[in-house]
């Protein structure tokens, strides 16, 4: 299919670059940390294969990516998109769903940046329409505090989006994880989310993520949700990679060239 090539596109472009830098996004959680890639640095969060069942429907996520690009200090560019094959039966199919380009900030300088008090940031950007699902285009706006104790790191995201369909949403998200310098970390992340006129979410994860080096850290998650009379399960299981970009606007060029030709 022609997006799934284009999420392919991404990944060997990302890859014929320098590696260096470390990585920080933030797999395996729907909400994010109030930290960005570091200048010049290009963060791959990469979930080969996922799976998802929201009621009677199963879907595999093949792959799930997000691209975090470093373009000057203290922000950072993303895109992100993941290529659904349903498996429900009498319901065939493939597209690219949860496409969106953002611009992340760090409004104020905190535990994350190794300096005293909380880390906070926003996330803002653009809901773009999917293929062959998700139609139409939308708008997110997410404010982000991050605090890191001994015993482990808290982050806190208030989040108001304009749906594809042009509905209001809102969303409210805590993530705890362990102590900072286990090389294993316990993590969990509750949500609520409410798209209103639609759907109420409440939502619950616990994994954990491995440290295996720097730049490498390896995820794993399982969700369980209750969403109006339905139930939600998925299981989420990736890597997050981080390096070094030496032509960084040539790349993010090709980058976002390769996905919008894929997507067509």
């Amino acid at each position: 299919m022609n997006s799934a090539r284009g999420v392919a596109a991404l990944i060997a472009v990302a890859l014929g670059v320098s590696w260096s830098g470390g990585a920080r996004a933030y797999r395996p959680f729907d909400g994010t940390d109030a930290a960005v890639a570091e200048t010049g640095e290009m963060e791959i969060e990469l979930g080969p294969v996922e799976y998802l069942r929201d009621g009677a429907d199963h879907t595999l996520l093949a792959p799930d990516v997000r691209i975090n690009y470093g373009f000057t200090p203290g922000w950072e560019a993303s895109l992100e998109g993941k290529v659904a094959h349903t498996l429900t039966g009498g319901i065939p199919g493939t597209s690219l769903v949860e496409s969106d380009a953002l611009l992340k900030g760090v409004l104020r300088e905190g535990a994350l940046q190794e300096k005293p008090g909380p880390s906070i940031a926003t996330e803002f950007g653009i809901l773009l329409p999917g293929v062959n699902d998700q139609h139409g285009t939308g708008a997110v706006l997410n404010g982000i505090a991050s605090q890191r104790w001994d015993w482990g790191t808290v982050h806190l995201n208030a989040q108001i989006e304009l749906t594809r369909e042009q509905h209001a949403d809102y969303f409210f998200d805590t993530i705890i994880e362990g102590p900072h310098d286990w090389v294993v970390r316990p993590v969990s992340e509750i949500f609520y989310e409410r798209d209103v006129g639609l759907f109420r979410t409440r939502s619950a994860l616990i994994g954990a993520i491995w440290q295996v080096q720097d730049n490498i850290a390896v995820d794993v998650g399982l969700r369980g949700a209750h969403v109006n009379d339905h139930t939600v399960g998925e299981i989420r299981a990736g890597v997050t990679f981080a390096f070094g970009v030496t032509k960084g606007p040539d790349i993010l060029s090709r980058l976002i060239a390769m996905t919008l030709h894929g997507a067509r």
